[in-house]
């Protein structure tokens, strides 16, 4: 079998009959997915050559095992290397999915990336194989390099990810780094290296500023063609998309929509609020938190967002009609508590909750003085709900909401607080008119991070331990049926088991 005819017979075989899986020594080379092949005979030995768009490889084909179950396994030679390793061409039944591919044809990239960035360093280990039970994603390459007695935690994304899987690699690192050092044997961790691609470390580099020196993290950015790493300076990360819209105009659109706002909210006064949605001169009608009707320049759209119309006076029995159905779904005393109506917008029914009461949560804050989503962030919602009040005695505090399980809740109020801080130090809430009648401490603010009791995530704690001591977080458990009347169940300091 040895002889390059048979052998390119066989393995000719083997790609009519399905897809084509090429593993080296156990890991899959998915950058040959779609290859071509050749084999032949150079002096005493033959060579298998396969290539595709993304790679080249070649190897001297030692033996060569029986074809079996659609498998046929080559002992092979890298050039330069003496020990020989394993080549595995596996039929599968169908090729996987693309997503997978391209990650792991990045980890690949990224594992040539790492031998030209730290050619003294040891690869011990890269994968992109998602560990649910460690909280670890697939989106992302981890691993481990090793000098000496020196390891480092290494974890890279590629820019095919979106943006918001890319500026939460910070929130991952950082469990993968507690998971290396936990489980070194003898070496110490010093540190993680984080890769991100070229022109997107703005919001990594924001963060670091919260997380302690003794971490080690480093972080870098990769060209596109994965050729070069660039170190980021943390320090000169300085502020972004963040930005306070004067108190004044969220008023005077307040004040413009007055009329048909009072009309409206006359239909159910008890569960209709009126914000003005950061960014906008617009006006949004919610029912306990779930938007239906917008104001904007005179005119109001009504309807569930995937069905907007123009209200008119032949329209409001249409509206009357849904605020009906509203109040019998979308209410704490309903029986039927799986109604899409009932589920939808969960943080922003109890952002409306806290909104009408801030005292609820904690007799020190200032009724008076509670803001949703104030500053604002330039690439819109985050997924995760923010609120700004301030203590009685002129605290600023920072409210995060959750109602399920998130890891990155952490990680986006420090983003958050970071932003609050940067403004407070600028004088930029008296600027522009909030805390009326308020004296602002000039005392970094205080965190809360707020979820129902059991919904807080089991890594929150390993995040939580790398944060610079100024942020002084409390942690607030509510009861699980908090739609049926908000009770704080604990309340947990940071550092508290």
């Amino acid at each position: 079998m040895d002889e390059p005819a048979e052998l390119a017979r066989i393995i000719n075989q083997l790609m009519a009959s399905g897809p084509v899986e090429v593993f080296e020594d156990g890991e899959p080379l998915a950058e040959l997915s779609g290859m071509n092949f050749d084999v032949r005979r150079e002096g005493k030995h033959t060579l298998v050559h396969f290539w595709s768009d993304e790679r080249n490889l070649v190897r001297r084909v030692l033996r060569a095992a029986a074809p079996r179950d659609g498998q046929l396994v080559l002992e092979v030679q890298r050039f330069g290397r003496s020990k020989p390793g394993k080549l595995e061409l596996v039929v599968v039944e169908r090729q996987r999915p693309e997503s997978r591919l391209s990650r792991e044809r990045f980890r690949a990239r990224f594992r040539r990336l790492l031998a030209e960035a730290f050619p003294d360093d040891d690869l011990e280990s890269l994968t992109v194989v998602p560990d649910l039970e460690h909280s670890f994603s697939g989106s992302y390459a981890r691993g481990v390099l090793k000098r000496g007695g020196r390891r480092w935690a290494v974890m890279a994304v590629s820019g095919a990810e979106d943006p918001a899987t890319v500026d939460a690699i910070l929130t991952f690192g950082l469990v993968w780094l507690d998971y290396t050092r936990q489980r070194a044997e003898r070496t110490a961790v010093a540190g993680l290296r984080l890769f991100v691609p070229e022109g997107a470390s703005g919001v990594t580099a924001h963060r670091l500023q919260a997380v302690l020196p003794l971490a080690g993290i480093e972080l870098y950015e990769v060209d596109q063609p994965m050729k070069r790493t660039r170190p980021v300076d943390v320090r000169d990360a300085g502020n972004l998309l963040t930005k306070l819209t004067p108190r004044r105009e969220v008023e005077q659109t307040l004040a413009a929509a007055e009329a048909i706002v009072n009309r409206i909210r006359a239909l159910h006064r008890e569960a209709i609020d009126a914000v003005v949605p950061p960014g906008t001169r617009e006006v949004a009608l919610r029912f306990r938190g779930l938007e239906f009707a917008r104001w904007h320049n005179g005119q109001v759209h009504y309807g569930l967002p995937e069905s907007r119309c123009l209200l008119s006076d032949s329209h409001w029995p249409k509206l009357m009609e849904l605020v009906k159905g509203l109040a019998n779904h979308r209410n704490p005393k309903t029986q039927d508590g799986n109604h899409p109506l009932f589920r939808a917008q969960g943080e922003r029914w109890l952002e409306a909750m806290l909104l009408g009461d801030a005292t609820r949560l904690d007799a020190h804050l200032d009724p008076a003085h509670l803001y949703s989503q104030v500053p604002a962030f330039s690439a819109g919602d985050r997924g995760v709900l923010d609120l700004l009040g301030v203590t009685r005695d002129g605290r600023l505090t920072v409210v995060e909401l959750k109602v399920s399980e998130d890891l990155h809740l952490v990680l986006q109020a420090v983003d958050y607080w970071l932003r609050v801080r940067w403004h407070l130090r600028e004088g930029d809430f008296a600027r522009y008119g909030y805390f009326t009648g308020r004296e602002l401490q000039h005392k970094a603010p205080r965190l809360y991070l707020v979820a129902p009791g059991l919904r807080f995530h089991s890594a929150t704690e390993i995040i939580l331990r790398y944060l610079i001591d100024e942020i002084e977080i409390t942690r607030i458990g509510l009861n699980e049926n908090w739609r049926k009347g908000l009770q704080v169940v604990f309340r947990r300091e940071r550092g508290e088991p």
